[in-house]
């Protein structure tokens, strides 16, 4: 089990994605604001694996939930 603190650069390297600070910052201007209709995990800019990842996590609640939900603030600015 991972116990390591995880952070939105380690959400986004656990999604297969380019995690600097900078490509973040990106993509949540590229992809933003998302509608609130529309769960995180459904959105259209995610490939099927991400979004399983994301959906798992947060019925989970797993110790992703919690920066996982922080990306989602962060898309409905």
């Amino acid at each position: 089990m991972d116990t390591s603190k995880h952070s939105l650069n380690t959400l986004f390297e656990q999604l297969g994605m380019p995690s600097d600070n900078a490509s973040i910052e990106k993509f949540v201007t590229r992809h933003s604001p998302l509608p609130r209709e529309i769960a995180l995990q459904d959105a259209p800019f995610w490939s099927e694996s991400q979004s399983h990842f994301l959906e798992e996590g947060l019925e989970e609640d797993s110790d992703w939930a919690e920066i996982i939900d922080e990306l989602d603030a962060m898309l409905r600015h």
